[in-house]
């Protein structure tokens, strides 16, 4: 079965991983993730990540799923690729990682193919359902008199005053 490696800025690997085991009960075999933390060493990081891997390893191969392209994790994740055994993805997503995990068992270029064309189809817009007239929030009642009216409409929106923070992180 075709392991799974998250390499991506601190925290959102162990994110992810506390994602599936939170969907699936428990967590999956052969997933693990490696967060980096900010100004770390990338030769430690890509150690830890290849000793991460071949813990994962059964033989049938590794996707390593990283977060932003370019950036730290993703060139650590680049230094484990391997034509065949091992290939890395950018723009991990929890729907990535659920389309991976519910399909390691296919060769290792076809779950690849199948993770980035799931991938480009998976975002998308959500529109609101339509409420039924009964479930629409109360409409607010009109103006009485035009003197207020014309009063509401000729000042400007007042915003309220905050008191300024006293101590401590604005």
């Amino acid at each position: 079965m075709i392991g799974i490696l998250i390499v991506s800025h601190e925290p959102l690997g162990t994110a992810l991983l506390n994602c599936t085991r939170h969907i699936f009960g428990r967590l999956p075999v052969q997933l693990a993730a490696l967060d980096v933390i900010p100004d770390e060493d990338p030769a430690i990081a890509c150690r830890a990540a290849g000793e991460l891997m071949s813990r994962i390893n059964d033989g049938s191969g590794v996707v390593v799923l990283t977060d932003v392209f370019g950036a730290t994790p993703s060139r650590i994740a680049t230094g484990l690729a391997d034509p065949l055994r091992v290939i890395v993805i950018a723009g991990v997503n929890l729907p990535m990682l659920l389309k991976a995990l519910g399909n390691r068992r296919a060769p290792l270029e076809e779950l690849a193919a199948l993770l980035i064309a799931s991938a480009k189809g998976g975002i998308l817009e959500v529109h609101a359902e339509p409420q039924p007239e009964s479930a629409q929030p109360p409409q607010p009642p009109p103006l009485s008199s035009p003197s207020r009216q014309s009063l509401q409409s000729s000042q400007p929106p007042v915003s309220p005053v905050l008191p300024a923070p006293t101590g401590g992180r604005p």
